[in-house]
C-alpha cells in the first residue's frame, strides 16, 4: 500500500481539535477548583451565620433577663408603695387626719 501525502487541511483540523481537547480538559479543571472554593465559601458564611445566630440568641436571652428582673424590680416596688399608702390611710382614718393629697 501506498502511503498518500498529508493533506494540509486534514493536519491543521487534527491541530484544532487537539488544541480544543487541551482546552476543554483545562476548563474543566478550573470549574472544579472554582467549584471547591465555592463550597468552601458556602461552609464559612454557613458558620458565620451560625455564630452571628448564636450570638444573638444569647443576646436575646440576656435582654429577656434583664427585662424580667426589671420588672420584678418594678412590680416589687410597686407593692412596697401600695401597702405603703394603705398603711398611711389607715394610720390617717386612725387619727381621724385628713387624706393626703391624691396622685
Amino acid at each position: 500500500m501506498s502511503r498518500e501525502p498529508e493533506n494540509l487541511l486534514l493536519r491543521a483540523l487534527r491541530d484544532i481539535r487537539a488544541g480544543v481537547a487541551e482546552t476543554k480538559a483545562e476548563l474543566k479543571s478550573e470549574i472544579r477548583s472554582l467549584a471547591a472554593a465555592v463550597a468552601s465559601d458556602i461552609l464559612t458564611v454557613n458558620a458565620k451565620i451560625d455564630a452571628t445566630r448564636k450570638e444573638l440568641s444569647d443576646q436575646i436571652v440576656g435582654l429577656r433577663r434583664a427585662m424580667v428582673e426589671y420588672h420584678s424590680v418594678v412590680i416589687g416596688h410597686g407593692v412596697l408603695i401600695s401597702e405603703l399608702e394603705a398603711r398611711l390611710r389607715r394610720v390617717e382614718q386612725h387619727l381621724n387626719l385628713a387624706p393626703g393629697d391624691a396622685h
